[in-house]
Parts: structure tokens; sequence; C-alpha cells
């Protein structure tokens, strides 16, 4: 084999690229293994009711795994362009290439696509994970080992400690305030869920509206990364700045969705508190036991031979006498 196994530029470590977040694919997975199980009890519901409970499944674990999913996702945030700039390190060799930053709320996504993807012999398609337990500065410069392509480098470089930039401390209380109301909504989200299933409709009510008003805080505090400077990425002759992308319009969705569902169910309930009992399938039966008549009854006659009832009068009079 040659110097370093011809790595261009002779750099010792392969790269590993980034495919795709454990954490998310397990979330949604877990999500389609409960729907899957609940949405196969429904053929022992009876009449109509049948269609509202596969509304309410779907509608609930819709709402509960983007609530967790949104923690594992890439793109709250996202920026974009293509240009021509340097590849790799100690080589005036020029790409044309498609780069990208993408946002999360625990570290950032950098892709690299070279147009075309095959360029000087070789494969240009980085797609590289770059997150901040505490700072991202041990990663950079893993990937400085590794050799990865200038573009990804000088975008990694931004949010280390030592860029003047600043981005690293905003992004990274911005994001974990965010994880954190997210998990509260989605506390909320069970909560809500367990009150359904009990005769207490208007807190679940409540519930559903305290998880659309966590999301809208998680929300708030990723846009605080908005009010900082801008730094300005320039790559070659181009620049671009960041804006908000996919999960964060996900997440103002589903928040919306929680806030309506929390109205109409505090008002259904106010106005029509017995309906919306029967709807789901509480309090239902209790009165019934209530109701139950107990002036007609049979005795067996053979308990009764030989037994004598005397008048209640009879023995009122000798026990005054």
């Amino acid at each position: 084999m040659t110097f370093y196994d011809d790595i261009y530029p002779f750099y010792r470590l392969q790269r590993t690229s980034f495919i795709f977040s454990g954490c998310l694919l397990t979330s949604i997975l877990v999500f389609l293994v409960l729907a899957v199980s609940l949405l196969v009890i429904l053929p022992g519901i009876r009449g109509k009711s049948r269609l509202f409970w596969m509304f309410r499944i779907i509608i609930s674990l819709f709402i509960g795994a983007v609530t967790v999913a949104l923690n594992f996702t890439n793109n709250w945030a996202e920026a974009r362009m293509t240009t021509t700039a340097t590849y790799k390190s100690f080589s005036n060799a020029e790409v044309n290439v498609e780069v990208g930053l993408h946002v999360g709320l625990y570290g950032i996504n950098v892709t690299l696509k070279g147009n075309p993807v095959i360029q000087f012999n070789e494969t240009i398609d980085y797609n590289e994970m770059f997150s901040w337990h505490d700072t991202i500065d041990e990663e950079y410069e893993e990937a400085l080992e590794k050799g990865l392509p200038n573009p990804i480098l000088y975008i990694a470089e931004k949010f280390t400690m030592s860029s003047p930039c600043g981005l690293i401390v905003q992004y990274r209380y911005s994001g974990r305030y965010a994880s954190a109301t997210l998990w509260t909504a989605f506390c909320c989200w069970i909560v809500a869920n367990i009150l359904f299933s009990m005769p207490v409709i208007l807190y679940a009510g409540y519930m559903t509206l305290a998880t659309a008003a966590f999301i809208f805080f998680s929300m708030a505090s990723f846009s605080t990364i908005m009010n900082v400077p801008q730094c300005i990425f320039s790559i070659g002759t181009d620049s671009f700045e960041t804006e908000y992308s996919h999960s964060f319009w996900l997440a103002l969705a589903t928040g919306v969705l929680c806030a309506i569902i929390g109205i109409l169910v505090v008002l259904f309930n106010l106005m029509i508190p017995e309906k919306m009992k029967e709807a789901f399938s509480v309090g239902v039966g209790s009165d019934d036991d209530e109701d139950v008549s107990y002036e007609e009854g049979f005795l067996n006659s053979v308990f009764l031979d030989g037994v004598t009832i005397s008048p209640l009068t009879s023995k009122v009079k000798q026990e005054h006498t």
C-alpha cells in the first residue's frame, strides 16, 4: 500500500459520515409500534365511536411522536448555497459544491455535495455531525485529523470557543432550554392522555393547553439565536445565513393543533359535559347503577316452610301491654 493508503491529501483517518440519528429512529419506531398496537383493538369497538377512537389515537400519538422527535432533528434552522471553493488543505484545487448547514438542539450537521458528485476522481458527498455537549472543540480537532474538506472545517470553526462570532454560547443554551421545554410538553401530553381516560375531561383540556404552551416556549427559546448579531458564513465568493426550517414550523403546527384541541375540549365540556363523557367513554354507567329498582322481588317458598310472620301491629300492642 502507498503512503497513508492514498487518502487525499494523505491524512491517516478515514471519514465516517453522519447518516441518521439513532435516537430519532428509536423514538419513531416506538411510536409506530404503539400506533399499530392500539389500532389493532379498533375492530372490538362498536358503532360510530370506532371512527372517533381512531382519530383520537392517531392525533394523540402524532403529538407525542413529534414532541419527542423534535429533540433529535437537525433542521430547526438551515442554510444552503452552491459555490466554488478550495477542496482540501495543502491543495489549490477548487470544486463546485453545494454546502448546507443544519442546526439542531444538540449540535450542527454540515453537508457538502459535489456538483457533479465525482470530481478529481473522488466522491464528494459529506454529511458530518458536530454536537455540543459542552463545546465542539474536540470534535473539530478530530475533523482536522480526518482531513475533512475546507468548507466543512470553516463552518465548524465558527462554532468553536475561539471563534470571534461566539455562536456556540447562544446556540448551546438556546438548544438546551428548547429541549427542556419540549420534554416538559411531552410530560404534559402523558398527563393529558391519562386524564382523558378519567371523568375529568376539563382538566385533560387544560393539560393539552399546557402542552401547547410549552411547545411555544421551546420555539421562543430557540428563536433567541436570531436576536444575536448574525455571523455571515463566507465560502469562496458567496455567503449565507441561517433561517428557520422544517422542525421549527412543525413545532408551530403541533403547538397550534394542541391549542385548538385544548380549547375545544374545554368549551365543549362546559356546554355539553354529558356528551363529552359519553364521547370519551368515561363516567358512563355510574348513574345506571344508582337507578336500579328493588321494588319487586321473588322468594323461594322452600325456605319459608314452617315460618310464620306475625303482623307488626300485634307485636307493638304486646310491647305496650
